[in-house]
């Protein structure tokens, strides 16, 4: 199938023309942000959400990435796993609003969000949700590795370094805030937390 198609199969064939004039085939959807669907004009939530849930709907989920021939645990059984938490935000974000237009505002935080979830697809770990100038990632989900987090304090000082080169306009310098956690999917803590 191709993006024109699976469009169509949505009822939203309109931004087939988009989606085709910015190279996106069904390799580059499943990396699809919010920012980039209204990148690409896609200027109601209604077909954002359909559109981002149906694009979440394309990955695969942890059940179909497993081997089917490994053992299972039994029913009624969980397993514990450690999840690294990674959030960061624009430093001066409220002032940022203040000084800069919408559109440049937009603008920044546009690049950052990329530079952000670039940073995290490249250390292997999973943009959660972005909330305005926060971002929240994991590390250890859906795919665990030993080094989760220090991947996830890897990933920060990247954004910390990417942030540095990025020349958004109208500003002088912008910044940016890490936190990392280590947690059990229980949720109680596991390691201290980080600071980039």
């Amino acid at each position: 199938m191709d993006v024109a198609e699976w469009l169509r199969s949505l009822g939203l064939e309109q931004y087939a023309p988009a989606f085709r004039d910015n190279g996106i085939d069904m390799r580059v959807l499943p990396e699809l942000t919010p920012e980039d669907l209204k990148d690409l004009g896609i200027g109601m939530v209604g077909h954002r959400r359909m559109l981002l849930k149906a694009i979440a709907d394309l990955r695969p989920g942890p059940a179909a990435a497993a081997d089917v021939s490994a053992p299972q645990p039994a029913a009624g059984t969980a397993e514990r796993r450690q999840l690294t938490v990674m959030f960061c935000d624009l430093v001066g974000s409220t002032a940022m609003a203040a000084r800069l237009d919408p559109e440049e505002l937009r603008e920044v935080i546009a690049a950052y969000h990329r530079c952000v979830a670039a940073a995290v697809r490249r250390f292997d770990g999973l943009v959660a949700k972005y909330m305005g100038d926060g971002v929240l990632a994991y590390f250890g989900f859906p795919r665990a590795h030993e080094d989760d987090a220090e991947r996830a304090v890897r990933t920060g000082l990247e954004i910390v370094e990417a942030i540095r080169r990025l020349e958004p306009p109208a500003i002088d310098r912008v910044q940016v805030r890490t936190n990392c956690s280590r947690r059990s999917t229980a949720g109680s803590p596991k390691a201290s937390r980080r600071r980039t």
